[in-house]
C-alpha cells in the first residue's frame, strides 16, 4: 500500500512543479507513468489503433490547461475520467458526422435514382432520404442506419442491436425496400 500512496505523492508533487514552473517536460514526465493506461482506455472505447494514439496525444494537449485548473488529489483516477469522458466525446461526435457526411452515398446505394442534375436535387433527394429513413419501424431504422451510414458490417449490427443475424438482414432488406417506395411516392 505504501508503494501506491508514494506513486500518488510523486504524481502531485510533479503537478505541484508544473504549476508553479509551467515546464512542459515535468507535465511529459507525469504522464508517460500512465500513457500505457490512457492508450489501452482509447482503443477499448475507439476501436481503431491510430485513432487511439491521436486520442493519446489530444488528451495529452488538453492536460496542459486542464491540470491548472482542478484541484488533482489522485492523477491516476483522474486521468482515467479525463480520457474515458473524451473518448465518449470523440464517438458522439464521430456519430455525427458520419450521419451528416454519409447521406449522399446512401441515395445511391438504395435507390436508382437518375443522377442528380444539380445540387439542388441532390438536397432534395437527400430530404427524401432522411424523411423516409424516419418513417422506417424502429428496429428497420436503427438497422438501416448502422449498416448504410455508419457503415457497420451484418455481424456488428446483431452485437449492437441483439438481434439475430437473419433479423438484421431482414430488416436492412425490408428497411431498403421501404425506402425505395417512400422515396418514389413522394416524386
Amino acid at each position: 500500500m505504501n508503494g501506491h500512496n508514494s506513486d500518488i505523492e510523486k504524481d502531485l508533487q510533479l503537478i505541484e512543479e508544473y504549476k508553479t514552473t509551467g515546464d512542459l517536460e515535468v507535465l511529459g514526465k507525469l504522464f508517460e507513468q500512465y500513457t500505457h493506461l490512457v492508450y489501452g482506455v482509447c482503443l477499448k472505447y475507439l476501436k481503431h489503433r491510430e485513432n487511439a494514439q491521436d486520442a493519446v496525444m489530444q488528451i495529452f494537449e488538453s492536460l496542459i490547461t486542464k491540470i491548472l485548473k482542478y484541484e488533482v488529489q489522485n492523477f491516476k483516477s483522474w486521468l482515467h475520467v479525463v480520457t474515458k469522458n473524451y473518448c465518449l466525446m470523440e464517438l458522439r461526435s464521430a456519430h455525427s458526422k458520419t450521419v451528416e457526411v454519409d447521406f449522399s452515398t446512401i441515395n445511391v446505394e438504395i435507390v436508382s435514382y437518375e443522377h442528380p442534375t444539380n445540387e439542388t436535387d441532390l438536397e432534395e433527394n437527400i430530404v427524401k432520404l432522411e424523411k423516409c429513413i424516419e418513417k422506417l419501424k424502429n428496429e428497420q431504422k436503427t438497422c438501416v442506419k448502422l449498416f448504410y451510414l455508419e457503415k457497420k458490417c451484418y455481424q456488428e449490427i446483431t452485437d449492437i442491436t441483439s438481434h439475430n443475424l437473419k433479423k438484421v438482414k431482414s430488416y436492412i432488406q425490408n428497411g431498403k425496400r421501404n425506402l425505395k417506395q417512400c422515396i418514389e411516392q413522394s416524386e
